[in-house]
């Protein structure tokens, strides 16, 4: 079995944890774009160009299924990625976790990048799934890059700002943004009011993971031998992960893995 993941840069880490964990003798084909990133400022049709080029370099790898592990790629391109890759390789989107989170009752705060705050894709999402419960959309300038370049002191300063903009109230917090999910402790640990009943966090990689495994008609088996292999491909060069991965725990699971081109 071979899972491919995409992104502009590490944000599609969290999933591709969450994939090992439950299928630690996948085979991984993870394809980012430092060549392009960021994604987020670039024109829909731009950012479908590049996200169709990645997606074709992981395709290459002929892979069972290909995941977008990132948000803004899921809204911009994911037609687009569905029309060069589909029937043949499912493509599974990333899609912030609002059906859920709202489920839980309260007030929720999604947590999201600026451009995607207030976006009409994400309305869409409030008005479809977040049955009347109250919703705070949160923009966090900078998260999403202070976390790519692992600066930690921008990555502190980015979690602040994000949290003062939170009401005290609320109850569940929606990470809309990959990257997010990499210092999840860290958000909640900055909303966590005194006092008040832990807070809820509501990430995407663990029913992306989920889903992607059921459109190929595989089911988790996590106590599966970890001889999963990895290949990574930059910009459509193979490569190695980012140095900057490794600033995360989701980007240590990886690492001993070896390429899958030393078993070919």
């Amino acid at each position: 079995m071979k899972i491919a993941l995409m992104d502009s840069g590490i944000g599609l880490l969290a999933a591709t944890a969450a994939v090992r964990r439950l299928r630690p003798d996948a085979d991984l084909v993870l394809s980012l774009d430092p060549d392009g990133m960021p994604w987020g400022p670039r024109t829909p049709e731009d950012l479908s160009r590049r996200a169709v080029a990645v997606a074709e370099a992981a395709a290459a790898h002929r892979p069972d299924v290909l995941i977008v592990g990132c948000n803004t790629a899921t809204v911009h391109a994911l037609p687009a990625l569905r029309a060069r890759c589909e029937p043949g390789i499912p493509v599974i989107g990333t899609v912030p976790a609002i059906k859920p989170a709202a489920a839980g009752g309260g007030h929720v705060a999604i947590w999201a990048t600026p451009a995607t705050t207030g976006s009409a894709y994400q309305r869409g999402l409030i008005a479809d799934f977040a049955n009347g419960v109250q919703v705070t959309e949160v923009p966090c300038w900078g998260l999403a890059e202070a976390v790519e370049h692992a600066d930690e002191r921008a990555i502190t300063a980015a979690i602040a700002a994000a949290a003062e903009l939170t009401p005290p109230d609320v109850t569940t917090v929606v990470l809309g943004c990959t990257h997010y999910e990499l210092v999840a402790e860290r958000i909640r640990a900055a909303v966590q009011q005194p006092g008040a009943a832990p807070l809820v966090l509501h990430g995407s990689a663990g029913a992306v993971a989920a889903q992607a495994l059921r459109r190929i008609g595989e089911s988790p088996a996590p106590d599966a031998p970890a001889k999963g292999a990895l290949t990574v491909l930059l910009s459509g060069r193979e490569g190695v992960l980012p140095a900057t991965a490794l600033h995360y725990a989701e980007g240590r699971l990886l690492p001993a893995a070896g390429p899958l081109a030393d078993r070919m």
